[in-house]
């Protein structure tokens, strides 16, 4: 974890913030955020929606996004056992904010390529 000191020289609440950015803004967290959304999933089903991903990365991802408040997972006693996993409340906001970012970056894409385009010439 990246520690931010402030002048003090305390470490700094933004510590805490980049923690929870780094943990939702990764590749394999918004993919399982984007698809929990619409319901609950089986592990199996988020294994095929996700290609790329391991079994060990996706277990991983699955326990910190739910010990951090974003999934529900729910087992149940069949044999073998049925898990589901299902978006909590605080992933629901998360989602909308994901998706206003989203559409922002769809809106500017072409800027940002100009610009990306015109700084590598020079």
């Amino acid at each position: 974890m990246t520690v931010v000191m402030d002048v003090t020289g305390t470490q700094s609440e933004a510590c805490t913030v980049l923690d929870v950015l780094n943990r939702v803004s990764s590749k394999w967290s918004i993919g399982i955020l984007l698809l929990t959304m619409k319901g609950p999933v089986r592990f199996t089903e988020l294994e095929r929606a996700l290609p790329g991903i391991s079994r060990r990365m996706l277990t991983l991802t699955l326990r910190n996004l739910e010990r951090d408040g974003l999934l529900n997972r729910v087992v149940y006693p069949t044999a073998p056992p049925r898990v589901e996993y299902t978006a909590t409340e605080i992933a629901a906001e998360l989602y909308h904010s994901l998706t206003g970012l989203t559409e922002w970056a769809r809106r500017h894409q072409s800027t940002v390529a100009a610009h990306r385009d015109s700084h590598s010439c020079s």
